[in-house]
């Protein structure tokens, strides 16, 4: 694995993410167009793209929640619920914040709004921190 990380991800890049906010450690706030290509055969966003989005949120939250100490995020598991259909066009936003967590291990909750201010999806992770470089 190599030491020097790649940031942003090309998963990000991909997703079109953009970080609104991470100055309050172990929060983060993220924007995500709601693209026509992330859209199922039903013409709504498919699932998977917003666990993407909310496994970068709450990995990014994670990592700024270690305070200075620099180390690797890595989702041991993750659980969402879709609360409501999103149609492309628009943006998301996504807001993710350390609930609880240790030296190597952090629980983490996300939030995904669209422009309206509509609750469309909340997940939840456990993400192992270990030391790097």
């Amino acid at each position: 694995m190599p030491d020097r990380l790649q940031v942003p991800p090309n998963c990000d890049l991909t997703l079109g993410m953009v970080c609104l906010d991470k100055s309050e450690p172990g929060r983060t706030v993220w924007r995500m167009p709601a693209d026509e290509r992330f859209t199922n055969p039903a013409g709504i966003l498919q699932g998977g793209f917003l666990a993407a989005f909310c496994d970068s949120a709450m990995g990014a939250a994670s990592v700024t929640w270690a305070r200075g100490r620099k180390v690797r995020s890595a989702n041991a598991e993750l659980k969402i619920s879709f609360l409501a259909p999103v149609s492309p066009g628009g943006n998301l936003t996504c807001t993710a914040q350390v609930i609880s967590g240790g030296g190597r291990v952090a629980f983490v909750e996300a939030e995904v709004a669209d422009d309206e201010g509509r609750l469309v999806a909340r997940a939840s992770s456990t993400y192992i921190l270990a030391p790097r470089g």
